[in-house]
C-alpha cells in the first residue's frame, strides 16, 4: 500500500476502531444565536435557511428513529461501527438538561461507538463541557467548531456574530478537557487572498485539535451571498484554483490532524454556483493528482515527511466480528 499524502478520517477511525466507522447525521431542531436575535438576526450570509422551523425542537424518540434509520440503511456495507452526528444548526444551543435527553438517547443503540456535535465556539460553557466530558467513557466524543476564517474583518463581512479570539478560547477550554476537536473553515470567502487563507490554516496548525473540515464556498439560494453573487459582487474560485489551495493548506498543517472534508456542495435544486462542486469524486481525484504532480503532502510546510502521515497498521484491516464479509 503506497504512503498516504494526508491523513484521512477513514483511516483515523480504522487506527481507532480497527474497522470501517460511518456517521450518521442527526437533525434535533436546533435553532442559532444568529437567527434568534441572541447575537444577530438573518445566520450567516452562506447559510441556507431553508427548511429551518425555530419554533419545532425534534424530541429524543424521532433522535433515536433517524439514527435507526441511519444504522440499518447501511446494513451490508461492512461497516463496524457508528458515530452520532448531530449535524444542523447549533446543537449545543439548549438548556443542558434537553441535550442530556438528547445525547443519551444516542448510546442506547449499541452499534454506536462516538458522538459527533457540531456548534458554534459561542454557544458551550462549563456546565455543557461537563455534560459532554461524560461521555467519554462510553466512547470517542467529538465537538465540531464553525470558525470558516481566522481573520475578524471576513468574519464581520459573513455575519458570522462571533471573532477569531472567542474560537481560540473554546478550543483551548475544550481541549483541556480530552475532548477532540474539529474545525471548520471555509476556502473563497469574500476579500480574502490565498495568503490569509493560509494564515487561518497556519493558526489552527498551532492549536490543539485533532480534526478539520474544509469547505468550498458554495452559493446556495436565499441566502445574502446569492444576492451578492447575482450581482456581481462575489468572484468564486475556479476548479483548479480551489483544488492548488487545498494542497497548500494540507501542507501547513501536522499530519496528526483528520482531515475530516476536503470538498463541499450543496443539494442541486440549491445550489447556484458553482456547478463542478458536485463532481465530489472528481475532485477528490484533482487533489490526489496535484499532490502527485507537485510532490506534495500533508505537514511538507512544517518540516513533516510522508512517513509522519500516520498509516493503518496490517491488524486494523481484520474484519471485526459480526460484521458481514
Amino acid at each position: 500500500m503506497d504512503q498516504p499524502r494526508y491523513y484521512s478520517f477513514s483511516r483515523y477511525l480504522r487506527r481507532r476502531f480497527g474497522c470501517r466507522v460511518q456517521k450518521v447525521t442527526l437533525h434535533a431542531g436546533f435553532t442559532c444565536p444568529n437567527r434568534d436575535g441572541r447575537v444577530g438576526y438573518g445566520g450567516c450570509a452562506f447559510c441556507n435557511n431553508a427548511g429551518f422551523s425555530p419554533n419545532l425542537r425534534v424530541g429524543s424518540a424521532e433522535v433515536g428513529e433517524q439514527l435507526a434509520r441511519g444504522i440499518e440503511g447501511n446494513r451490508g456495507r461492512r461497516i463496524g461501527k457508528f458515530i452520532a452526528y448531530f449535524q444542523a444548526y447549533t446543537n449545543t444551543y439548549a438548556p443542558v438538561e434537553e441535550l442530556r435527553v438528547l445525547y443519551d438517547e444516542v448510546w442506547k443503540h449499541p452499534e454506536v461507538a462516538g458522538l459527533a456535535i457540531g456548534t458554534r465556539p459561542d454557544c458551550v460553557d462549563d456546565r455543557i463541557l461537563d455534560l459532554i466530558v461524560g461521555y467519554l467513557p462510553r466512547g470517542m466524543v467529538w465537538i465540531e467548531y464553525g470558525l470558516q476564517s481566522a481573520h475578524d474583518k471576513t468574519l464581520e463581512l459573513v455575519n458570522r456574530g462571533h471573532d477569531y479570539a472567542c474560537f481560540e478560547k473554546a478550543v483551548l477550554v475544550t481541549s483541556g478537557r480530552g475532548i477532540e476537536i474539529c474545525a471548520h473553515t471555509i476556502l473563497g470567502l469574500p476579500g480574502e487572498d490565498r495568503e490569509m487563507m493560509l494564515e487561518t490554516h497556519r493558526r489552527l496548525a498551532r492549536l490543539p485539535i485533532k480534526g478539520i473540515k474544509i469547505h468550498l464556498l458554495h452559493i446556495m439560494k436565499n441566502t445574502v451571498m446569492a444576492r451578492q453573487y447575482a450581482q456581481g459582487g462575489i468572484r468564486l474560485l475556479t476548479r483548479g484554483e480551489y483544488v492548488s489551495l487545498v494542497c497548500d493548506v494540507l501542507e501547513q498543517l501536522p499530519p496528526t490532524v483528520a482531515i475530516q472534508r476536503m470538498h463541499a456542495d450543496a443539494p442541486g435544486d440549491i445550489l447556484v454556483a458553482p456547478d463542478w462542486c458536485l463532481d465530489k469524486a472528481g475532485i477528490l481525484e484533482d487533489i490526489r493528482r496535484e499532490q502527485l504532480r507537485r510532490d506534495s503532502w500533508q505537514g511538507k510546510a512544517l518540516g513533516f515527511s510522508m512517513a509522519d502521515i500516520p498509516s493503518v497498521p496490517p491488524t486494523s484491516l481484520v474484519r471485526p466480528a459480526g460484521v458481514a464479509s
